[in-house]
């Protein structure tokens, strides 16, 4: 063994949880080290916002379309190091089942790829129970609990947004929107005549300078990542200003593979892959902070057994890796003829629309489904993203001024509608370790078994008959199926839309939880996960806000725990 070193606290992963902890945890005194997987940023080497197909051999088709897009098969975001599939580093799936996952091998993680969307959760999303259809199980926390944290996420970071007093999509502290595009405008309207709000979207985007970062000046496609740091990243906005405090380190290229205990159970180091020479070490500490992904947070656990823990660590209970959901998904879009002949502009900027629809159906009686979706809106003169240029030129066929003239004459007049909904934790969803499979490490992987249940075919069905409602509602044509004879080859892949979460439940019960309401584990004191496993439901709301304000509750309490000497 090579190497020994010891720390106050470990953290494992560098997305919206870890980040958010070595923010905080610096910022009150304590000595972080944080392992990340993959290899450290540079955002004027890495983030290719600036850069266009034409930069690009084949303009970014084909073999070269994975290093300009930064991940196979994926190619409407370019943020570096996010991949689908990882050579050497497999995951499985179970005889019969679907699972896409997304893994992301970069300083930061997956806030480098998101769309920047920020929704608190609901008082019913923390306490299913409220509604009163004995389906789902609620938090040990209550929406009150973690409302002084999201409070102190969009404060810090910065999220743009109204209030508006509607229940399900609760308000906060924000910056101004931004105003509404031409194609969104239209939009509104219609939704209202059907007696859907549509607001404007709440997102980790600056539109005004905040906390020394300059506001967001429509240079490019926010997804492919930001040099100004306008919007939010963790890397940029919480990992870079804790470097500077001196009381965080950082090891990149590090691969978690367990956890080690001692005989009284605690955990006592994290056990890791050095990937630059493939060499293992251990660095020693007084607590592990877990935010590697919901999943890889699991994984990890379940590889971390001892004769005092035989079924993976924080694992007495059996919830480890159970509760596996993702977000229901589902996506149409329309021709409208009033968008036809508009001046063609820039409609680059602000990552998605600037206009959304919350859930609209919480009080309508005898529902075909139990819980509910938000509606997501596309459109206008963005470059890669589906539906605009990139997708009409796919849409097209032919060559020369022909083809030209079809290609412009249909930019700018498609609009889409992405449903984000609720799904239900059922028995058939989970992540367990192979047996059989090692990665290029010789970790043993995750090995997926997932099933949508008929309540979220039936929310399929409903987000169709919306979106084409909206879109006939503004005098358009809806280019697909109008109607959906079979939601079961409609919806969203499973973890396609990549909010995959609850595999570490927390709970009041440690029979039946993982963790308690500080992500803390109920077997080991000195171990917490701080990324979304922890998560009793997986509502209609986008849950990296969520996760920055659990790990940031966390986060003072593990503080306020190692001052009092408990950790």
């Amino acid at each position: 063994m090579r190497g020994s070193s010891v720390a106050d606290v470990v953290v494992i992963g560098s997305g919206a949880g870890g980040g958010t902890v070595a923010h905080v945890l610096t910022g009150l005194g304590v000595r972080v080290t944080l392992l990340e997987a993959g290899p450290l940023l540079n955002p004027a080497r890495d983030y290719k916002e600036h850069k266009t197909p034409a930069d690009y051999p084949h303009r970014g088709a084909g073999g070269d379309a994975e290093s300009y897009f930064g991940r196979k098969d994926f190619g409407f975001f370019n943020a570096p190091n996010g991949w689908w599939e990882i050579d050497e580093e497999p995951y499985t799936t179970a005889q019969g089942t679907q699972f896409r996952w997304f893994r992301s091998r970069i300083l930061g993680g997956r806030t480098n790829h998101y769309g920047r969307i920020s929704l608190r959760f609901a008082d019913y999303d923390f306490k299913p129970s409220l509604l009163g259809d004995g389906i789902g199980a609620d938090w040990p926390v209550t929406y009150d609990d973690i409302a002084p944290y999201y409070d102190k996420a969009e404060r810090f970071i910065g999220v743009c947004g109204t209030r508006e007093g509607i229940r399900t999509a609760p308000d906060g502290q924000y910056l101004p929107a931004p105003a509404p595009r031409v194609h969104e405008v239209l939009i509104q309207k219609s939704a209202a005549r059907l007696g859907i709000p549509c607001i404007p979207s709440r997102m980790a985007i600056l539109t005004r300078p905040h906390n020394g970062r300059p506001a967001c000046h429509y240079c490019a496609e926010c997804g492919r990542g930001c040099i100004t740091a306008s919007n939010y990243s963790s890397s940029q906005v919480q990992i870079f200003p804790a470097l500077k405090t001196g009381r965080l380190t950082v090891i990149p290229n590090a691969m978690a593979r367990e956890i080690l205990t001692g005989p009284d159970g605690r955990a006592t180091a994290v056990s890791y892959v050095d990937k630059t020479t493939r060499t293992e070490r251990q660095i020693r500490c007084r607590v592990v902070v877990l935010a590697a992904s919901a999943c890889e947070s699991a994984r990890l656990l379940l590889n971390s057994r001892s004769s005092r823990h035989p079924d993976g660590l924080a694992n007495s209970s059996g919830a480890v890796g159970r509760n596996l959901t993702d977000t229901v998904g589902y996506s149409l879009s329309g021709r409208i003829p009033a968008l036809e002949g508009m001046p063609k502009h820039n409609s680059d900027g602000y990552a998605g629309g600037h206009l959304y629809m919350p859930w609209f159906g919480l009080e309508k009686k005898n529902k075909e489904f139990p819980r509910g979706y938000h509606i997501e809106i596309g459109g206008g003169y963005n470059m890669p993203m589906v539906g605009s240029f990139n997708g009409v030129c796919r849409a097209q066929e032919g060559y020369g001024a022909g083809l030209r003239k079809a290609i412009l004459d249909s930019y700018g007049c498609t609009v889409g509608f992405a449903g984000r909904g609720e799904m239900i934790p059922n028995a058939g969803s989970y992540c367990d370790i192979d047996p059989h499979t090692v990665d290029r490490w010789g970790i043993p992987v995750l090995r997926f078994h997932f099933k949508w249940s008929d309540h979220e075919l039936r929310m399929v069905r409903h987000m169709h008959d919306t979106f084409a409602s909206i879109i006939e509602g503004m005098g358009g044509r809806v280019l697909g199926p109008r109607s959906l004879d079979d939601p079961s080859r409609a919806i969203s892949a499973p973890g396609a839309i990549i909010h995959e979460l609850g595999t570490v439940r927390m709970g009041s019960d440690p029979r039946s939880s993982a963790l308690n309401q500080y992500g803390q584990a109920h077997d080991t004191k000195n171990v917490f996960v701080a990324d979304a496993a922890p998560f009793v439901t997986n509502p209609d709301k986008n849950p990296t806000l969520t996760i920055c304000a659990m790990a940031w509750r966390a986060s003072e309490y593990i503080a306020d725990s190692m001052k009092k000497g408990d950790l």
